[in-house]
């Protein structure tokens, strides 16, 4: 198992986020290994696969607008890291605002994720609970 560094996890995350403001699937799986695990939250099952993990992200254009994603600090041991995010966006069906705080643990080899571990609590936007 390899060991990343700090600026080559930045860089994963990096696109990672750009992607999901961008609404691209296939660039959001790009970032993990061709039988890359993504486990979205808690209870949910893994998504197992490069072409999964597109397909799990694919409808973020249809029911995601404004999106803006930031991350934290990362945080590195060997081929691991980790670091917090937020990620808001509006919804496109209500317009609703919606604030998505998490963190996610990653491990990875060869610069690939070869698995994301996501855990977040979604909620209204500031403005919409005032």
């Amino acid at each position: 198992m390899s060991t990343g560094d700090k600026a080559e996890f930045e860089g994963l995350l990096e696109r990672f986020g750009k992607a999901w403001e961008s609404g691209d699937a296939a660039e959001m799986a790009a970032v993990f290994a061709e039988t890359g695990v993504f486990v979205p939250d808690l209870h949910g099952s893994p998504v197992v696969g490069r072409d999964a993990v597109a397909e799990y992200w694919k409808d973020i254009p249809h029911e995601q607008s404004e999106v803006s994603f930031r991350s934290g600090e990362i945080h590195v041991a060997g081929p691991w890291f980790a670091a917090e995010f937020k990620c808001t966006f509006r919804r496109r069906r209500t317009g609703h605002p919606m604030d998505v705080r998490g963190a996610l643990f990653c491990e990875t080899e060869g610069g690939e994720i070869t698995e994301m571990r996501m855990y977040w609590q979604r909620r209204a936007a500031e403005s919409e609970r005032s």
